[in-house]
């Protein structure tokens, strides 16, 4: 009896330990959550753009999506159930509903309050005008691959819609679709308009890679396979920009490209026989369709500062390593802020200095947040908090730093404010904000954006 007593006690506890160890590591967890919940509130009201919504009914627990998002602790475990925590930092991966066993997460975009500034588009990317489409990042999205994917499935709405009507091809002169952009979403779109057989044309005001082809040298741009039309599945996981750029010009070349580069289109007009009319800085283009591929950064933003109108100011970094032995001022606290600093930190001889005007960094990348304590810890960067910029000048940079100006030596600025979307624009040409706006622009008269089953111009 007493064997079969101590037995049992041994039983007890070889099973109590592992349990108990559990049971302390979910109150670790929810202790983690708890405060990135709260870290969550401080910096941010709310997902501003896609985000995942999770049906607690079918969350299971099974902690899979929380390990799955590249972006940290936009996701957490509470109570046994996947809670968002940092919607802020979701743009859009879209991994954890793909991880999840049972369906229970799907994909959103922002409550309208929080979407007040975007313009409104349903699953179609239609907007308020009928037959006017914007993909890719000013939709609210900010990956190339999601771009790609838009740009992709926007056209195969516009060629079954052109199917559907039994109408047949556009009059001289018109086209079935004119693309604005050719950045991501823009080659994609052009890509797939080429597939479908479709009369199209690209206008872009830059050069052929919109916002990607300005970003820093050997910057990683994508991280996740991606279908592109004219080439199947691109399953490489992780792609530079040079790479990518690269990548587009052989399917371009290959495809005979139709594409009008350093062109700005200035206005949209929809005529009463419902065929647009784009104006652009050199000519006037006309179409039954135009997908807008913009981009959402626009024009970057200028803090208004005293010299900053000087030649040392810059607002983009593409080659960090042509600024040796230099000291420099990066303004700013987001990833681009960031990852410019800390590329030219690694250049010979450079004294780099953040200037960022919150007291930490609340909106980079885990992995940004990592690369860039390990640079202040190793001396490369200096990064001064609570801070801004009141004066510039040829030899030296002034910065408030909590009420107390501070000079430094300066040879180079730059500047890292965000930019202005091109909402005016949008407004302009009658396009919709928001769930609640749908007030057309000045000499614009608003239209129920078409289904699948509306015909296009000339039906």
């Amino acid at each position: 009896m007493s064997d079969t007593f101590f037995t049992g006690c041994i039983a007890a506890v070889v099973l109590a330990i592992p349990l108990l160890m559990y049971l302390k590591s979910l109150k670790k967890r929810d202790v983690r959550a708890r405060a990135a919940a709260e870290k969550g509130k401080f910096y941010s009201e709310g997902p501003k753009a896609q985000h995942p919504h999770i049906d607690t009914t079918y969350c299971i627990g099974c902690q899979t999506c929380t390990t799955v998002c590249p972006e940290g602790d936009v996701l957490a475990m509470l109570g046994g159930k996947a809670v968002i925590m940092n919607g802020y930092k979701c743009i859009g991966h879209g991994l954890c509903a793909e991880a999840c066993p049972v369906g229970a997460i799907t994909m959103v975009m922002a409550s309208p309050s929080m979407g007040a500034d975007m313009p409104h588009l349903p699953p179609e990317y239609e907007t308020s005008i009928q037959n006017l489409f914007i993909v890719g990042e000013l939709g609210g999205l900010a990956l190339i691959k999601n771009a790609v994917d838009q740009g992709r499935e926007c056209i195969d709405t516009l060629a079954a819609r052109i199917a559907g009507s039994g109408i047949g091809p556009p009059a001289p002169g018109v086209y079935d679709v004119l693309i604005v952009g050719a950045g991501p979403a823009g080659i994609s779109a052009s890509l797939r308009a080429i597939e479908k057989k479709l009369h199209y044309l690209t206008v872009e005001r830059d050069e052929i890679g919109g916002t990607v082809a300005k970003y820093p040298r050997q910057k990683l741009v994508m991280t996740s396979p991606v279908e592109f039309p004219l080439y199947g599945r691109f399953s490489k996981m992780q792609l530079s920009k040079e790479e990518l750029i690269s990548f587009w010009q052989r399917i371009l070349e290959r495809a005979d490209f139709k594409v009008r580069t350093s062109e700005k289109v200035e206005n949209i007009k929809k005529g009463a026989d419902g065929i647009f009319t784009a104006t652009t800085s050199q000519a006037d283009y006309r179409s039954r369709a135009v997908v807008l591929a913009l981009g959402r950064a626009g024009t970057p933003r200028k803090l208004g500062v005293k010299g900053e109108e000087l030649s040392k100011v810059m607002y983009r970094l593409i080659e960090a390593d042509h600024y040796i032995n230099k000291n420099i001022l990066v303004v700013g606290g987001g990833d681009s802020a960031v990852e410019a600093a800390m590329g030219l930190a690694y250049q010979s001889g450079n004294k780099v200095t953040l200037s960022y005007r919150q007291e930490r960094f609340n909106r980079i990348k885990e992995r940004n947040a990592k690369r860039v304590q390990d640079c202040i810890d190793a001396g490369r960067v200096e990064v001064v908090f609570n801070s801004s910029p009141v004066e510039f000048t040829q030899g030296s940079v002034i910065l408030d730093v909590k009420g107390a100006q501070q000079e430094i030596a300066n040879d180079f600025v730059w500047i890292f404010a965000g930019g202005t979307p091109p909402n005016d624009f949008l407004k302009q040409i009658g396009v919709g904000f928001g769930m609640r706006d749908m007030t057309p622009g000045a000499g614009q008269e608003a239209q129920p954006a078409a289904d699948s089953g509306k015909l296009l111009p000339g039906a």
